[in-house]
């Protein structure tokens, strides 16, 4: 066989591999990057998919919460915006794998809209990302 068509059955069956890895990291860290990511793409679009659709208030800033249960809430809060879910379905599979095994409540008293909701979960992550940046430096 010629050694152009190995290297490309060699390219075609690695870009293959790749394609057919699921998206999700395994790592805290890359998964807060993701989330963060994901929504500085849907802040960045005409207008955030669902914008209008109310959901849950999460008080990020409570301090007597832990971490594991403010991503339970958020990922809570996102799993009630049933119309785009498809746009979102990232978002709360990386949250839950976040929090793990942690249960929540989560009291629908105060709503928020999702165009409002994301950013407080976006700038809420990238705390945690610095977070673990700052505690994995040496």
């Amino acid at each position: 066989m010629r050694p152009w068509l190995k290297a490309a059955l060699a390219a075609l069956s690695l870009l293959q591999l790749i394609s057919s890895r699921p998206l999700m990291s395994t790592s805290p860290k890359l998964k807060l990057s993701e989330i963060t990511h994901r929504i500085q793409q849907l802040n960045s679009g005409v207008q955030v998919p669902c914008n209008d659709t109310r959901v849950a208030q999460v008080a990020f800033t409570d301090r007597k919460l832990s971490e594991q249960e403010l991503l339970c809430q958020a990922a809570a809060a996102l799993t009630s915006v049933t119309r785009c879910r498809k746009d979102y379905e990232p978002l709360i599979t990386n949250l839950q794998s976040l929090h793990g095994d942690t249960s929540c409540s989560l009291s629908d008293e105060n709503e928020i809209y999702l165009r409002n909701f994301l950013p407080e979960l976006g700038n809420f992550t990238q705390g945690m990302y610095r977070h673990l940046a700052t505690l994995a430096a040496p």
